[in-house]
């Protein structure tokens, strides 16, 4: 299977994912891509982290964007730690 590299799912996250999280204060960042099994853990940061509706936003909005856009992600891991967060949106 055809996999995109981190580069190219980068690019994607700040360009279309990264506009709509700003305007809650968050935004979402790779923390690793394991890329011979599509796997990409991610962290929420700013207004996400910590946010109640964090997970549904990952779930709902996020995975699937990038699935769509990169079938060859196979599953995506959220790493963030949101008992952290400082100042969460929701």
């Amino acid at each position: 299977m055809d996999r995109p590299n981190r580069e190219q799912i980068e690019k994607f996250i700040d360009e279309m994912i990264n506009p709509g999280l700003e305007m809650h204060g968050g935004y979402l960042q790779i923390q690793g891509y394991d890329e011979s099994a599509g796997v990409l853990g991610v962290t929420m940061g700013g207004g996400c982290q910590g946010c109640a509706s964090s997970t549904a936003t990952l779930k709902l909005m996020i995975t699937h964007a990038i699935k769509e856009e990169f079938p060859g992600v196979t599953d995506i891991v959220d790493a963030t730690d949101h008992t952290q967060g400082q100042n969460p949106y929701y």
